[in-house]
């Protein structure tokens, strides 16, 4: 009689194990689907990644493009005030039909003060040293003063408006790029943001 006690005893523990091991087998099902969802994630998460490095890229694309061409559009606003100036230096000639050789003195005039200045050479920067915008700026500040300088001392000429018209592009053009490496860190800061 014990030993069937015994046997009863081990079949409801063979029982228990089996609904134990049926229990287990679902749960490591489970287990592995959810280990396939998430190598799927993790690729799905690569090629979102891939994406945005093309994106971001293509974007540092546009946006040099975006620098040529506002150095285009400066250069073509500067060519456009000098057209405008030879314009009507040439309606001041052809009503005056005496003085036809009034724009090759005026260029002559013009050369002679730049032929006669000295010529400034900046030192290069060293190697290792970062360019500082603001340093840029100085610069600039420092050119336009000597081309006003050496505008002030010549008699008014024709000549006085291009080195105004070079002076304000000058500055209009430092200014529009530092604008536009403002607006590209801030667009670069919230793509990361993102």
């Amino acid at each position: 009689m014990t030993g069937m006690i015994l046997d009863g005893i081990l079949m409801l523990l063979l029982v228990a194990a089996l609904a134990y091991g049926v229990r287990l087998e679902k749960k490591l099902t489970q287990l592995r689907a959810g280990q396939l969802a998430f190598a799927g994630a993790v690729t799905e998460l690569n090629s979102a990644c891939a994406r945005a490095e093309n994106a971001l890229g293509s974007l540092r694309a546009s946006g040099e493009e975006a620098d040529l061409l506002h150095d285009r559009i400066i250069k073509a606003r500067a060519l456009k005030t000098d057209l405008e100036q030879l314009m009507a230096r040439s309606g001041r000639v052809s009503a005056e039909p005496a003085r036809v050789e009034a724009p090759v003195a005026i260029a002559r005039e013009e050369a002679a003060p730049r032929a006669a200045a000295p010529v400034r050479r900046e030192e290069p920067a060293p190697a290792g040293a970062a360019v500082d915008p603001d340093d840029r700026a100085f610069r600039m500040a420092a050119l336009a003063e000597r081309i006003n300088g050496m505008a002030a001392p010549a008699p008014a000429a024709a000549g006085a408006g291009n080195v105004q018209a070079i002076l304000h592009a000058l500055t209009a053009n430092q200014s529009a790029k530092q604008s536009l490496n403002r607006a590209k860190a801030k667009l670069d800061d919230d793509l990361f943001a993102a």
